[in-house]
């Protein structure tokens, strides 16, 4: 009985630190791509959408060669 609490145990902090290092890098991806100062070599776009988690409108910028979007906080 024993070894079964053990076993279930040992899954639910596995799942635990998952989910918080999975929290932690999404987070720091969407942060890398805001920001004030818009990078050398990326063009406006007409796209405004507003940010869900902060309700700030950003203003969409790419980079025609990589593809990358970057959003500036207006």
């Amino acid at each position: 009985m024993e070894w079964i609490i053990g076993f279930y145990g040992i899954q639910l902090i596995i799942l635990i630190v998952l989910i918080m290092a999975s929290w932690l890098i999404w987070d720091r991806r969407l942060k890398k791509k805001h920001g004030k100062d818009v990078p050398p070599g990326f063009v406006r776009t007409n796209e405004v959408p507003i940010d869900l988690t902060t309700g700030k409108k950003l203003v969409v910028f790419y980079h025609p060669e990589s593809g990358e979007r970057f959003y500036k906080e207006e």
